[in-house]
């Protein structure tokens, strides 16, 4: 062989083998254990989701103190789990995809990883000391982290006829023309809140 035609042979297998490391997961799809690692493994979609949730969960860990990167890690093991889970579901890609987009997104916005709006004040039920507290994040999809005295609440966008609608896990945030209507807690009542100038 020729040492240009060699050159190229070598340059070509290169760059299929970047391509081949690049549409890998952030794990070692060698070790791949359970149902959904190699789906994961498989699927050039969930593979290229797994690397954006690694980089993300990296950009979120200097976000904190020691404390909070043990916590983020550990939170970080449990989520994995979870994604696991989904060999349970009738349909394992859409329930693993639904998995790595709600990290992201939750990583992005709790870390203050993307541009946020807020954080906008409401005031609940004519009651000064009602307030909630809303900052909305431009992740994908969107989402709102809400405060309500000394709790936090990370939320997703919801359909809705009209507004802003955004679900946690026992609660529920619908903003229209400066007025929310916010469910907190399970079974709890619905207040009324009005956006404070």
């Amino acid at each position: 062989m020729s040492p240009r035609l060699f050159l190229t042979a070598a340059l070509m297998l290169s760059a299929g083998a970047g391509t081949a490391l690049a549409a890998a997961p952030a794990f070692d799809c060698r070790k791949a254990t359970g149902e959904i690692q190699p789906l994961i493994c498989g699927t050039p979609e969930l593979s290229a989701l797994d690397r954006r949730a690694s980089e993300v969960f990296a950009q979120a860990l200097p976000k904190t103190d020691s404390r909070g990167r043990a916590r983020l890690r550990a939170e970080q093991r449990g989520w994995i789990k979870g994604r696991d889970d989904c060999w349970k579901a009738d349909d394992k890609p859409a329930c693993v995809k639904d998995a790595y987009v709600r990290r992201i997104a939750e990583l992005q916005a709790t870390y203050r990883l993307v541009p946020a709006i807020g954080p906008v004040r409401f005031q609940c039920d004519g009651n000064a000391a009602k307030e909630v507290v809303a900052t909305f994040f431009r992740t994908d999809p969107p989402t709102a982290v809400a405060e309500f005295g000394d709790q936090s609440s990370m939320m997703y966008a919801a359909p809705s006829g009209s507004g802003a609608r955004y679900v946690g896990r026992n609660e529920q945030f619908w903003e229209h023309q400066g007025e929310a209507r916010v469910t907190w807690g399970y079974g709890a009542p619905e207040m009324v809140c009005r956006k404070r100038p």
